[in-house]
């Protein structure tokens, strides 16, 4: 686990506020008829533009997974998280995950919001505000001297109580000096379990679920994450920074 230094936090600031605003850029393009390349291209425009750079460009966590191609992931309905960018237009109704990560002054900040197109779904609806307030009483948890399960738990609580499906298989994580460093902090939980958060420390508190079972398969493209059963899928994401007082939310 990795304390950042005052000057790190200041550049992780900074950051975070820079690629706040694009993601609010971009997703104000979000409507029916662009491109889900569209929407890439612009995101990495305006990270250039501000002296950035796209986090997830040329990633690969893998040795034998080609590079991810694009600044931006945009996955649509059952396609739940890391969704290349293609020529796919987006429609009304649709659901849409953006997750945008940047590099600034040599750092790594990372967030996601779901959008609804147009008119959606009741379920749709819902499920993207049952996600997004799972997030947010995620972030509220954080604090020095509290446990990764004091986080986890509250979350899964909020998702099993509205009988939203949690993704297990993948989780928030630290941020900073890597696009993901530890801790995991998983979606589901036991308060007072695991390892203990200390000030200083930079997570990405990241929240994604499915209207069904939270299972998910890889697509054939070897990075989307789709709905193993094919519901549609949410995710909302912020990198905060952990003080004795609580969580500040830098991607905001």
């Amino acid at each position: 686990m990795i304390i950042k230094s005052k000057e790190e936090l200041e550049a992780l600031r900074e950051g975070g506020k820079i690629l706040a605003k694009i993601l609010k850029e971009v997703a104000a393009e979000v409507k029916p008829g662009i491109k889900a390349k569209e929407l890439n291209r612009l995101a990495e425009s305006l990270i250039l533009k501000s002296g950035g750079d796209p986090a997830f460009k040329g990633y690969s966590s893998k040795h034998d997974l080609s590079p991810f191609p694009a600044a931006l992931c945009v996955s649509i309905n059952e396609e739940v998280v890391h969704g290349i960018p293609t020529d796919r237009k987006i429609k009304e109704g649709d659901l849409v995950k953006l997750d945008l990560g940047f590099k600034y002054r040599g750092f790594f900040t990372d967030t996601a919001l779901t959008l609804g197109v147009g008119k959606i779904s009741r379920e749709a609806k819902n499920l993207s505000m049952v996600t997004k307030e799972a997030t947010d009483l995620g972030i509220s948890r954080v604090k020095a001297g509290v446990r990764i399960g004091d986080i986890s738990s509250v979350v899964q609580k909020h998702l099993d109580k509205n009988h939203i499906g949690i993704i297990r298989d993948l989780a928030g994580h630290g941020v900073g000096l890597e696009v993901h460093e530890e801790p995991l902090i998983p979606n589901h939980g036991e308060a007072g379990t695991g390892s203990e958060i200390k000030e200083g420390m930079v997570l990405a508190i990241e929240v994604m679920t499915t209207l069904g079972s939270g299972k998910i398969k890889l697509a054939k493209d070897g990075w989307t994450y789709i709905s193993a059963d094919g519901t549609l899928g949410a995710h909302f994401e912020h990198t905060v920074v952990v003080t004795k007082k609580g969580a500040e939310i830098l991607t905001i």
